[in-house]
């Protein structure tokens, strides 16, 4: 395959990653009461945060902090320092073990958020004695602001996942440890895993961490299927936005929206279930989920962040970033082929656990076993792997039984290690 065509089955299969990455989501249907760009930008009134919005309002304690990462952007963290019931504890004070949850792709914090107290991870930790943090990356609703750049610049979108792992991670873990004098535990949901895995990999961040809970672990993505593959492969979108210049991928843009009109047109096309045909067939979320879930979401990232995985899924490897150009990857790295990301270089003493599904068309079974082959020199003893057979992509983050399936044994290994 000569370097242009390998170019554009390597961006053609951004829009893959994107829809599938919770823009898979929408369904379709008129009972929406509008479009989707309509419903995420004023659902959210301006300078309302996350506490706020969705976690005072069920009676917990919540504290917007931020933090400013070495790069100069202004990253935002939401704090529920306790549970409901909790007694009233002075700040920074007598608080449980912290866990920092990181989301994915084209989300934000809010997805450890929309579901009820008895079913979102962030609140059942903080009712059995965590104190929580919650990250938004750089780009979306909460962490939108640099110290020099703006938003709407080229030079506020020129990074991809590489600088997550290099700066937002280790600033929010820096941050959480600073400000609680005890090292986080940590939760991450697809590419949250991926940016974990990738800093565990390079040695960051491992003596700063107690563990970390792997939710859907994406570190692989040659086995990713969806149906609707073909028509997204032929539809070329990504490289179309890269020739245009665009820095910002927003999943609610007009030439993003309008696409999927399209792609509903096809024949065989299912519009009214497009998370089943992107991400599997969930278990346990229900309509009602779907819809909370696109009151929020989704959020826009760089569209380098999405070349970057559409490289990952055309190579079969975990690497940097390729500028394409030797030359150019030359100057990046000191070598014409960007570094690869080697999973096998995890320390074997760093507790893991990894909880993945059989119904996953994102963080299919087929990766997710590549990956426990890197990580066959773990130490048995803190290394845990959870397989699901029932479990598709969404059912991790937002599932209304997710608590009985996951969360409880997530909770049972974070406490063998406090």
């Amino acid at each position: 395959m000569s370097c242009s065509a390998a170019w554009r089955a390597a961006v053609a299969a951004v829009l893959m990653i994107i829809l599938c990455s919770r823009l898979a989501v929408a369904r379709v249907h008129p009972s929406h009461g509008g479009s989707l760009a309509t419903r995420r930008r004023d659902n959210v009134p301006g300078g309302v945060g996350g506490c706020a919005l969705a976690v005072e309002p069920f009676g917990y304690p919540c504290e917007e902090r931020e933090v400013t990462t070495v790069d100069g952007y202004i990253l935002s963290l939401q704090r529920i320092p306790r549970g409901r019931h909790a007694g009233a504890v002075g700040a920074g004070a007598g608080l449980g073990q912290p866990v920092l949850l990181q989301h994915g792709v084209l989300v934000d914090g809010m997805t450890w958020l929309l579901s009820s107290p008895e079913e979102s991870l962030a609140y059942i930790l903080a009712d059995r004695g965590f104190d929580v943090w919650i990250a938004n990356t750089r780009g979306t609703r909460w962490s939108s602001r640099h110290v020099s750049l703006d938003i709407s610049s080229k030079d506020y979108w020129d990074w991809s996942w590489d600088d997550l792992v290099v700066n937002d991670m280790p600033t929010m873990v820096d941050y959480v440890c600073t400000h609680t004098a005890q090292k986080p535990h940590f939760v991450g949901h697809s590419m949250g895993t991926l940016v974990a895995l990738a800093a565990l990999s390079e040695g960051r961040l491992v003596d700063k961490m107690k563990s970390a809970a792997l939710l859907t672990p994406v570190a692989y993505l040659a086995h990713m299927t969806t149906p609707l593959g073909i028509l997204l492969a032929k539809a070329f979108v990504g490289e179309a936005i890269s020739v245009l210049g665009v820095a910002e991928f927003d999943p609610v843009a007009p030439a993003v929206t309008n696409l999927i009109k399209d792609l509903c047109r096809h024949p065989g096309t299912n519009c009214y279930d497009l998370l089943r045909d992107f991400t599997g067939k969930n278990y346990c979320l229900n309509n009602s989920a779907v819809d909370v879930f696109l009151d929020y979401e989704p959020q826009p990232t760089s569209t380098k962040t999405m070349v970057h995985l559409a490289q990952t899924y055309r190579d079969g490897v975990l690497s940097k970033y390729d500028y394409m150009w030797p030359n150019i990857n030359e100057e990046k790295y000191g070598q014409p082929d960007p570094p690869a990301y080697n999973m096998s270089n995890i320390p074997a003493g760093f507790p893991l656990f990894l909880s993945y599904g059989g119904q996953d068309e994102l963080a299919d079974p087929a990766d997710v076993g590549l990956l426990l082959g890197d990580l066959m020199g773990h130490d048995r003893d803190k290394i845990t792997v959870q397989y699901l057979e029932q479990f598709a992509h969404a059912d991790f983050v937002i599932g209304t039984c997710a608590k009985d399936y996951v969360y409880n044994d997530v909770i049972s290994f974070f406490n063998r290690f406090n």
